[in-house]
């Protein structure tokens, strides 16, 4: 079990979903909404990174955080769709990768209501480029299923900190050296994005 718990976040950490965006004639609004972060690695990492963050700074922070991100997430998809232009979209989504890495690896404990901001920030853009992409989709549907892969993908981040935190109560601090490791491979793969 402990091999599992520490090879399956590795793992998802160097995948890339191999499907292309949903097209909402065929599938729905809402699952391709739901899909929409689950392909690219970029929105992957950040959304498990912000529930492995919250996980560190635990009690408020579990709901918090990632509610924050979500509520932010789903403002920026808002300001995309009434076409308001936001510059640095890309850049500033790929900075997100290396920044919640980075607060991660180091395991950064700030009050809870500035890593809620600092997580909003990056959110602000992710949502954005929800609404930048959301082609024929239903705009309710379509935002209500991305707001729900997201907070699933955060939820994941969470329960990777709980299963190990699980896996070595013998020795907890293996866990907090595990959730560390995988904020720096986020921190790398955010270095690696944004110089391929």
């Amino acid at each position: 079990m402990k091999k599992i718990l520490i090879c399956l976040p590795l793992m998802l950490l160097t995948a890339t979903p191999a499907f292309a965006h949903l097209n909402p004639n065929e599938h729905g609004s809402f699952a391709a909404g739901f899909s929409h972060p689950l392909f690219g690695t970029d929105h992957i990492l950040v959304m498990i990174a912000v529930g492995l963050w919250a996980w560190q700074i635990g009690q408020r922070a579990l709901w918090i955080v990632p509610s924050a991100f979500v509520g932010t997430m789903i403002f920026g998809f808002v300001l995309a769709l009434t076409g308001m232009q936001l510059p640095f979209v890309e850049p500033a989504i790929l900075a997100s990768v290396v920044a919640l890495g980075l607060l991660v690896a180091m395991a950064v404990k700030v009050p809870v209501y500035l890593s809620a901001a600092i997580v909003g920030i990056f959110a602000l853009f992710h949502g954005f480029a929800h609404g930048g992409e959301i082609g024929l989709a239903t705009q309710a549907s379509y935002a209500a299923g991305f707001a729900i892969a997201t907070a699933i993908l955060h939820g994941f981040g969470i329960a990777i900190g709980y299963g190990l935190n699980a896996a070595f109560k013998d020795n907890t601090r293996i866990a907090v050296i595990i959730t560390r490791v995988l904020g720096g491979l986020t921190f790398v793969a955010g270095i690696g994005l944004m110089t391929a």
